[in-house]
C-alpha cells in the first residue's frame, strides 16, 4: 500500500528522530504539527471547494475562504496547546481567546504575506501552518508546473519562495528542482544557479554539507549571503525533502556563523 503526502512525512519525522538525537525533539514536534496538518487536509478535501482558485492566474490572487478556515482554527489552536513547546503553548492560548476577528486578521495576514514570509512570533508561525495545508489543497488541485531550466526562483502556483531544494535521479546525474515554501508545489530550476539573486558564477557558489547528512546540502551564494539546503535523492531515495530540511540543524548552524542568511524560513519558522 502507498502511503500518501502527510504519513510520508510523518513516518520520515519518526526514521528522522530515531537516527539524530539533537534532531528528535524538532522531528517530534514536526510530526504532531503534520498530524494536525493532515486532518486539516482531508477537511478541506470533504467541506471545500477549489472552483474559485482553479483558473486563477495565482492561487493566492483570491484570497482564503475564510468561512472553511475559522470553521477549524480554534480546534487546530487547542490541539497544539496539548504537545507544542512553552512559547508556542501560549502563543496558542492568546491566538485562541482573542476572538474571530482576530483570527481573521492572522490568517489574511499569513496568507497575503505569503510571498515574503518572515515569522514575527510564535503566533505568526501558527497562521502559516494553518494555511500551508490549505494552500497544498489548493495547488493539488492545479495542474502541476515542470517548467524548465530557465523558470522563477518563486512558485509558478503562488509566488512564494523555495524552502528547499531537491536533486532527483536523471540520466547518470541530477536534475535540481525547488519546492516551494507555502502550497509545497514543485517546479525544475537551473543545477548552478543562485535562486535569491540568480548568481551563476560557480566560484561565487558556496557548498557545504555535514558528515551526519551527506546526502543534504547548503547551497549558499557569497554575492547576495543567502543560502537554500537541497536534498540530494540520488544519495538518499528515502529522504522526503520537506522533512530533511527540518532534521538538518547542524547545516543550520554552519550557515549562520559564515554570515549566510537563509533564503525562505520553513515551516518551523527556522
Amino acid at each position: 500500500m502507498i502511503r500518501n503526502k502527510w504519513d510520508q512525512r510523518i513516518q520520515r519525522a519518526d526514521d528522522l528522530a530515531a537516527a539524530h538525537d539533537f534532531a528528535a525533539e524538532v522531528m517530534h514536534f514536526y510530526k504532531r504539527i503534520a498530524g494536525l496538518q493532515k486532518s486539516l487536509y482531508s477537511y478541506f478535501e470533504t467541506a471545500g471547494d477549489r472552483a474559485a482558485n482553479k483558473h486563477a492566474a495565482n492561487l493566492r490572487q483570491v484570497g482564503p475562504n475564510l468561512p472553511l478556515l475559522l470553521v477549524k482554527f480554534p480546534e487546530f489552536l487547542l490541539q497544539v496547546e496539548t504537545f507544542a513547546t512553552q512559547p508556542f503553548v501560549e502563543a496558542a492560548e492568546r491566538s485562541r481567546t482573542d476572538g474571530e476577528g482576530r483570527w481573521r486578521e492572522a490568517l489574511g495576514s499569513a496568507w497575503q504575506n505569503a510571498t515574503d514570509f518572515t515569522p514575527a512570533g510564535a503566533e505568526a508561525v501558527l497562521a502559516w501552518m494553518f494555511v500551508q495545508p490549505y494552500a497544498e489543497w489548493l495547488a493539488d488541485g492545479r495542474e502541476r508546473v515542470t517548467g524548465g531550466g530557465g523558470t522563477p526562483a518563486i512558485c509558478p502556483l503562488c509566488s512564494s519562495k523555495p524552502v528547499v531544494g531537491v536533486l532527483r535521479p536523471e540520466g547518470d546525474g541530477g536534475k535540481r528542482s525547488l519546492i516551494c515554501s507555502l502550497c509545497s508545489t514543485e517546479w525544475q530550476f537551473g543545477r548552478i544557479l543562485c535562486p535569491a539573486c540568480g548568481e551563476e558564477n560557480v566560484e561565487k557558489l558556496a557548498v557545504y554539507t555535514a558528515s551526519q547528512f551527506p546526502y543534504v546540502r547548503v547551497e549558499a551564494c557569497d554575492t547576495c549571503r543567502r543560502y537554500i539546503k537541497t536534498v540530494d535523492l540520488t544519495k538518499n531515495g528515502n529522504a522526503v525533502p520537506l522533512v530533511d530540511e527540518l532534521a538538518t540543524i547542524p547545516l543550520n548552524l554552519w550557515a549562520k556563523e559564515h554570515e549566510y542568511t537563509k533564503l525562505q524560513p520553513n515551516l518551523l519558522g527556522l
